[in-house]
């Protein structure tokens, strides 16, 4: 079993079977739906360091976080290039990155989805869409989640990571 399937499977049963599922009637849940893997969203890249600013985020329910520009990485998606920016968490090492593609709100969750971003070795990070996450409101209203700020709503397609969830 690979490292990914192992982690969806993990994922599928704690949402399945744990008190603590965002999913309230689990009676008829089996699992999540996901994109088959594609090793070509599996990145390692070069960041570039953030200016530090803070950004004022919307969640769903209407409130607002604050974050801070901490990095950003440039890449290309099917030929053409995009930037993220990653956001400090303020717990420490990692980075958090919620985005907008092309397949948000038709083949994955309309509100965009989510990355856990960890450093790699020599300035790099790993960026593996593969990873790529619904947040909790997309299963319960009753979650508040931060929405992907305009400047990382790409103007390509990602298809890897979780889709739309059918209730």
């Amino acid at each position: 079993m690979s490292t990914l399937t192992r982690f969806r499977k993990q994922k599928d049963d704690f949402f399945r079977s744990s008190p603590d599922s965002p999913i309230g009637d689990r009676s008829g849940f089996e699992k999540l739906d996901y994109y088959d893997e594609d090793r070509s969203l599996a990145l390692e890249l070069d960041v570039e360091p953030g200016d530090g600013s803070k950004v004022r985020v919307q969640t769903s329910d209407g409130q607002e976080r604050v974050y801070t520009r901490d990095a950003k990485v440039l890449f290309d998606v099917e030929g053409e290039g995009v930037s993220l920016t990653l956001y400090g968490t303020g717990h420490g090492h990692g980075y958090f990155l919620p985005f907008r593609d092309t397949t948000s709100g038709k083949e994955t969750y309309g509100a965009g989805r989510y990355l856990d971003v960890h450093p790699a070795k020599d300035g790099k990070v790993e960026i593996n869409f593969n990873l790529a996450y619904n947040p909790f409101c997309a299963y319960n209203d009753a979650y508040s989640c931060p929405l992907p700020p305009g400047e990382n709503w790409l103007q390509v397609p990602i298809r890897a990571g979780e889709k739309s969830y059918s209730k």
